[in-house]
């Protein structure tokens, strides 16, 4: 391929996935800066890449409402576009047929994904094989780039940058408590201790969406710490963002915001619980470090969380030592 002109990358699986997807959107345009390229997300997504200074456009695949009719609008899209290259991040049935029915010159994907006959050139996406997931996104261009990897980057408008100037009134960390799976959250009682063991003088902000502010709320109203203030439900991603970025330290699960600090290159202690790093989420910000119970036989219990503990004790969680976090 000698010339690169219009680009789609498709990612549409979670937050984090989309997030970690911008890697290659920085790659590219480190090397086709000229190129027009799209990113496909899932709805619910899109936000992350508003006003993004590198991208055309960002489609957006509905798959809550019409799921198979809005499929076949995006493919008519994509289509019409007339693409040089689409990358799919995604392993998964919907976007392999997006990919191969595509029209594009070129198609990349995971060997994984039941479209992947159809692609021009796949690879095998290999878990615990010591790559993060951003490497294993770039090894899908190695045929026309090259081995090096971009970390993932979003970028907060002024207006978001100003926004959460409100809240620099004082040194601050961040916490985000909250994950769609209940094994890939801290628990309860250890985010509490967290709180109670943050210098009282430093302002504690609990993230999320609208739907974790009543778990934001259980740990304020049970932590000994005063000095907590809620903002799940409050801030966009993309503020919330901003907001990570000046923080002292931003406490996460192994979930969206351990990303959304990545992108920021914002400070980021991150807690696995059921998973691990190996696994190839970790963080990447240049300031940061991951916890976890290394001596459990149990753990990791799988690649992604559960409901509940299988086990049923939850010790992955309830064992977390949190007595080597110091005030950042």
């Amino acid at each position: 391929m000698t010339e690169v002109k219009n680009i789609l990358i498709i990612q549409t699986a979670f937050i984090g996935d989309a997030i970690l997807a911008s890697s290659l959107l920085e790659k590219f345009h480190a090397y086709y800066p000229g190129a027009a390229i799209s990113m496909l997300v899932r709805k619910g997504n899109e936000s992350i890449y508003t006003g993004h200074p590198f991208l055309k456009e960002v489609l957006v695949w509905d798959k809550q409402k019409n799921k198979l009719k809005n499929l076949f609008g995006i493919l008519g899209r994509i289509r019409k576009n007339k693409y040089d290259h689409i990358i799919n991040c995604h392993r998964y049935a919907s976007s392999g047929f997006l990919t191969g029915l595509s029209g594009a010159k070129h198609t990349s994907g995971y060997k994984e994904n039941p479209f992947s006959f159809l692609f021009n050139y796949s690879i095998k996406h290999t878990i615990g094989n010591g790559l993060h997931e951003t490497e294993r996104y770039n090894q899908l261009i190695e045929d026309f780039t090259d081995t090096k990897v971009f970390k993932p980057k979003l970028y907060p408008s002024s207006a978001d940058i100003e926004h959460v100037k409100q809240y620099h009134t004082t040194a601050y960390v961040c916490m985000a408590p909250a994950s769609v799976w209940f094994t890939k959250q801290l628990p309860l009682e250890k985010w509490m201790e967290l709180c109670d063991i943050t210098d009282q003088n430093t302002t504690i902000y609990m993230l999320g969406a609208p739907a974790d502010k009543a778990l934001c709320e259980k740990i304020k109203s049970a932590s000994k710490n005063k000095n907590i203030k809620i903002l799940a439900g409050e801030l966009s991603l993309l503020q919330s963002a901003a907001l990570m970025k000046a923080a002292k330290m931003n406490y996460v699960n192994d979930s969206a915001p351990l990303h959304l600090a990545s992108a920021v290159n914002a400070p980021v202690t991150a807690f696995f619980t059921s998973t691990v790093p190996a696994f190839g989420f970790g963080p990447l910000s240049d300031n940061s470090k991951t916890l976890g119970v290394d001596d459990l036989a149990c753990r990791p219990c799988g690649i992604h969380g559960y409901k509940a503990c299988p086990l049923g004790h939850f010790k992955c969680g309830h064992l977390m030592d949190l007595k080597t976090i110091g005030n950042e």
